[in-house]
């Protein structure tokens, strides 16, 4: 079969279009023709050896796909031929792939393969951040960093489809910001000068911050600013670059909380977690409330440009390998 591997830890350049052989089911897993696999920041960091998971050369990445089940437990209620969204955690980027059956998940028929290979990390990663370590209560107002990308677009949907008031979204231009709003937000601000229309439109309570700080601002500290008694900043990732220092006076201040979401490798110690929050939000899923934006599609020989795409900060929702 077609695969993208590693075989050096030099970045997307570095990474091949390869044949090697399928891969052999074990017992408790699915075999799964894979249709489309996600590009997200854990596969740019592992090709260049950043990430926490260091698996030997050569490997193939990807982590989250979705396709067709070709063989599976008699027992595992998916029988070949079926649509399924799965989690295999390495070795999507090909043309077949095993992931276990708890980490796999059926596909509504009116969601493409395209767009169940977006959800379960991004719309997991929010719904862990705002409904359980962030609290999301009825009626409150939340802030997205990041509003056009995978992570944003999934904050604004989960916000709204469990509760928020008012959801607004922050982007660097215009146009990212028609794609917030066609994601669900509110209304959308522009990251520069963000904290005073932010203030000016009444405050918020959570902040869901994907981005820290860029080299030469403060970004993280007028998201503090932006929030009313009793807030909460969810830390979900860095991709600006910088690692924001947090200033303790600034949490004294209002009662302030800041909130580490580190989803991932939590949800893997935890067996059958990433199971319920698929079934919290499986019917958001099938009403639409919660629906990926798709941005650009890249055919499994483009893999190099698509994790460029994604490390020059130029991609606007979901990256995406169709097989």
């Amino acid at each position: 079969m077609r695969a993208i591997q590693i075989t050096s830890l030099d970045g997307p350049e570095a990474v091949e279009l390869v044949e090697i052989e399928s891969p052999a089911r074990a017992e408790d897993q699915v075999l799964i023709d894979v249709k489309a696999a996600g590009v997200a920041f854990p596969e740019l960091l592992q090709s260049r050896g950043l990430y926490q998971l260091k698996p030997p050369l050569p490997f193939v990445p990807g982590a989250e796909i979705a396709g067709v089940v070709v063989e599976a437990p008699v027992d595992s209620g998916f029988a070949p031929g079926d649509r399924v969204a799965a989690l295999p955690m390495l070795g999507g980027f090909a043309e077949q792939v095993v992931a276990d059956v708890d980490l796999t998940f059926p596909l509504p028929d009116d969601v493409t393969f395209a767009e169940g290979a977006s959800f379960i990390f991004n719309y997991g990663t929010a719904y862990f951040g705002l409904v359980n370590r962030g609290a999301l209560a009825p009626g409150e107002r939340v802030l997205v960093h990041g509003a056009s990308g995978g992570i944003g677009t999934a904050s604004i949907q989960v916000a709204k489809a469990f509760g928020a008031g008012r959801v607004i979204a922050v982007t660097s231009t215009d146009e990212k910001g028609e794609i917030a709003i066609a994601a669900g937000a509110d209304e959308y601000v522009l990251s520069e000068g963000f904290k005073d229309a932010v203030k000016a439109l009444g405050g918020v309570d959570i902040v869901v911050d994907p981005v820290g700080n860029a080299p030469e601002g403060d970004r993280f500290t007028d998201s503090l600013r932006c929030l009313n008694d009793d807030g909460r900043i969810l830390i979900i990732g860095f991709t600006a670059g910088a690692i924001p220092k947090i200033a303790a006076n600034r949490l004294l201040l209002n009662n302030l909380s800041a909130v580490g979401v580190g989803w991932g490798a939590y949800a893997m110690k935890r067996p059958g977690l990433i199971k319920q929050q698929w079934e919290a939000m499986a019917e958001h899923l099938a009403s639409g409330a919660l629906r990926p934006v798709v941005g650009q599609t890249f055919s499994l020989e483009r893999a190099s440009e698509a994790l460029l795409t994604l490390d020059r900060a130029q991609a606007t929702g979901k990256l995406v390998l169709e097989v």
